[in-house]
Order: structure tokens, then sequence, then C-alpha cells
């Protein structure tokens, strides 16, 4: 069974001008823009246990993905599912089965970091989780923050607490949307030690950088987007075989400032 399965998955955004109260505005309000499309039938699979690489430029549609994968948004069409589950009909059982680190820095003020990671184990019905709660802290340079308010916490600290929520109810499938974005050396050591870890007991992973040299050393197989399409998919040492250059960013690089990346790796 795959761990990931994305089938033929589309996501268009509609202009606001169109929906909306803006429908009831005059009639020289703006005409709407074209609907844009975030992603364009897009199809992969990421089979259990692998470590597998989502690359692409800004506005290439890596979020947007991450946001149908975890529920957050349903696609225009096509279909996706986590362990088996399809996403949209069987949302319970797939989010049971992902952990998803985003981007952004998303908190409560209110409660320790503790106290978080309980709430976050509550909301999978999981209790008595102190154990698995105190291994996440102690792997990832948490414990002697255990009892600080999130308030007092640095921005690479409150990252830490975001990897360790999306950790705290063991799910199968790991999603890292740029974890290491604006964190120190030693948060990124560490992370990276401790999500192999993970993934050599079984863990899938997906994760999302523009730190290429930690995709081509982490990586097993990567998957790059271009304007909401896949460009290239193929495990690293091959594209890096077919594309040419030194590196994996000298490979990310020629595949997305060519016109026909697709003839290139065919």
């Amino acid at each position: 069974m795959s761990a990931v399965h994305v089938q033929h998955l589309s996501k268009v955004y509609h202009s606001a001008h169109s929906t909306g109260w803006r429908r009831f505005l005059p009639s020289r309000a703006p005409a709407a823009r074209e609907p844009f499309r975030a992603l364009n039938d897009v199809s992969f699979t990421v089979q259990e246990g692998e470590f597998f690489g989502l690359l692409g430029p800004n506005g290439a549609g890596k979020t947007t993905l991450i946001s149908l994968l975890a529920g957050l948004s349903r696609p225009t069409q096509g279909a996706a599912s986590i362990c088996g589950f399809d996403v949209a009909t069987q949302y319970k059982e797939a989010r049971r089965s992902l952990g998803v680190v985003p981007q952004e820095l998303v908190y409560d003020p209110f409660f320790t970091v503790r106290e978080t990671l309980r709430i976050q184990s509550g909301y999978f019905g999981i209790h008595r989780n102190d154990d698995w709660i105190d291994e996440i802290l102690f792997n990832l340079g948490l414990s002697d923050k255990a009892d600080a308010n999130m308030r007092a916490l640095s921005g690479g600290m409150k990252r830490r607490v975001l990897v360790a929520q999306a950790l705290v109810h063991r799910p199968p499938v790991i999603i890292l949307d740029e974890p290491t974005a604006g964190v120190d050396v030693d948060l990124r050591r560490t992370l990276w030690e401790f999500i192999s870890r993970l993934n050599k007991e079984g863990h899938t992973i997906l994760l999302t950088t523009h730190y290429l040299e930690e995709a081509e050393a982490l990586c097993g197989r990567i998957a790059m987007l271009k304007g909401g399409r896949i460009v290239a998919l193929d495990t690293t040492q091959s594209l890096l075989a077919r594309v040419g250059g030194n590196d994996l960013e000298d490979a990310f690089v020629r595949i997305m400032h060519s016109d026909n990346a697709l003839e290139m790796l065919a």
C-alpha cells in the first residue's frame, strides 16, 4: 500500500470579483480576472518508508498540494489518499495518518510547551502520552523549555514545537514544509538526525525545502513542480545523471529554466 497517492489532482482559484459580495458591485467594478490554476493534473505515488522530496520555486504549488493532502482545501478535480484513506471521503482516518509541519509559526500563546503537546495529543484521542512527549522534547532539544510559555520562546524554538506537534500522535506519514527555514545550524542537525531515525523506523517523510543540499542528502526520490505541474520525477541520483550538473542545485536550476523540462528528462 502506498503512503501517499495523488491522482490527476488540480486546484483552481477563481477571482474574488466573480464570487461572494463582489458580485453585487456596480457594473463599473473591474472585470473578473482569469481563474488561477495552482495545480494542474498532478499525479505521483510515495511508497511506505520513502524519504521523498517535493521541490519547486515559490508559487510552484507545493503548499497548495500540502493543503489538499491535509484536508485544508478541496481539489477542483482528482483525488488524493494517505495510507489508502481518501483525504476527502475518509478525512478522519487520513488526518490521523498524517503529521504536518507548516511553514508559518502558528501557536497558542496561553499554554506551555508541554501543555501544547498534551492538547495536540487530545485532538487525536490520545491520553497519558507524556513518555512520548518527553522523548520528542529531548530529541528536539526542548526538554528545558517544557514548562515555558509559548510566548517566551524564540522563533527557532517555536518552530521546534511545530515539529513536535506534528509528531505527537505518531503518524506514519510526516510532511515537512520548509521546516528549517530561518533556524540555526544546531536545530537543523538535531532535526534531521531525529527525522532520519523515524524514517529508518518506517515513517514516510515528504519534504519541501529550498535548501537543496538537504534534499540531495536525505531524499531517495524527488519531484519538481513548476507552474503547478510536475516537470521531473525520479530518484535523486537518476536526476543528477540525466540532467547533469555538479549537484542537485545545478540540476534544479537547469530544469526550472528549461521550456521543455520533460523532454530533457525523456
